[in-house]
């Protein structure tokens, strides 16, 4: 099969920031212009832990209006809630037929995600890598995009799939190629370079919101944490100053160069010169994003009518899979 189809999923978490743009949003963007793609809002995995339902319910729609207001395009790429494609769920349970307690005993983010309390984990957040495979397996994807924390998984992803294909003598479910993405830039927090930016720092100022308008990214960036000596020359004089490194690296990130030709033009410069020169540049890029935001939010009708057609177009795409498994188990 040559045809490139990617898919990709995104929990759907509120109060969106500049890490969260830099990290998957952005990279997404680009993709949908390099072969057909298909992206989710990962509720279905999102009830795995406790949510307030109204701030769940809250938090999708905000993901929802960032994912377009960033540049997804509903006319390039196929952008729906997974809960709205029930072939999600109903091959997740059929996959769980196939799929082994020793497999799933060795997935290390089930590890880490329970903790010391594994026997109060949810049997959602033990069976979260079936429903990511159910989520690839379902499209005929032929492209993941992971990061490290998700190669596990889409290597679960293809065992499933081989066993399933092989118990059952079919050749229903094509195996998906990991994208390792490009560098996804880390983005640290404006107060510890050494601490991501994070929505749960309790300091707003230490992270760009997608909603902040010009003066208030202006301001972050001037009041960002700093050091007194100026820029370096060389990527090699950023060691052991790692908010000048978020610095120059958030500059790389959104001008699409390295953080190298950065220093190429800014080094013996201080942070006087490179600060405004950052705040324009983020509030240029970012203001479009936040004015695109606002006008999805204040209409909600068009952001359900995109999810309504993403749905849709989804349910087509995922029907001929799922009829394929329940005949090759006779159900």
């Amino acid at each position: 099969m040559t045809h490139k189809r990617t898919v990709s999923g995104i929990q759907p978490t509120g109060n969106l920031h500049l890490g969260n743009y830099l990290g998957a949003i952005r990279r997404w963007v680009q993709m949908q212009y390099e072969g057909e793609c298909l992206f989710f809002l990962a509720d279905l995995h999102a009830i795995t832990v406790h949510n307030e339902p109204a701030q769940l319910a809250a938090n999708i729609r905000e993901m929802a209006a960032a994912l377009v207001a960033c540049g997804i395009d509903p006319d390039k790429a196929v952008l729906f809630r997974q809960r709205d494609v029930s072939a999600h769920a109903e091959l997740c349970w059929l996959l769980n037929g196939t799929a082994r307690i020793g497999w799933l005993n060795r997935m290390t983010q089930f590890k880490e995600k329970s903790g010391k309390n594994r026997e109060g984990a949810s049997i959602g957040l033990y069976g979260y890598p079936v429903l990511q495979a159910a989520d690839v397996l379902l499209y005929q994807t032929t492209h993941v995009p992971v990061g490290e924390d998700q190669k596990q998984h889409l290597e679960l992803a293809r065992d499933i799939a081989i066993k399933f294909n092989t118990d059952f003598g079919v050749e229903l479910f094509t195996l998906p190629e990991p994208v390792i993405g490009g560098p996804a830039a880390r983005v640290m927090s404006l107060r510890d370079g050494s601490a991501k930016m994070s929505k749960s720092d309790p300091s707003d100022m230490s992270r760009i919101n997608l909603t902040d308008d010009v003066d208030t990214i202006m301001s972050k960036i001037r009041k960002a944490k700093t050091d007194p000596e100026p820029l370096p020359s060389d990527v090699a004089g950023l060691e052991g100053r790692p908010e000048a490194r978020n610095l120059v690296g958030i500059y790389a990130a959104m001008t699409d160069t390295t953080p190298a030709e950065v220093l190429a033009q800014f080094g013996g410069q201080g942070f006087g010169a490179f600060k405004p020169a950052l705040g324009e540049l983020l509030a240029s890029k970012l203001g479009p994003i936040t004015e695109r935001l606002d006008a999805l939010k204040s209409n909600p009708a068009e952001l359900d009518a995109i999810l309504a057609k993403g749905a849709e177009k989804a349910r087509a795409l995922a029907a001929p899979t799922l009829a394929g498994a329940y005949r090759a188990m006779g159900l």
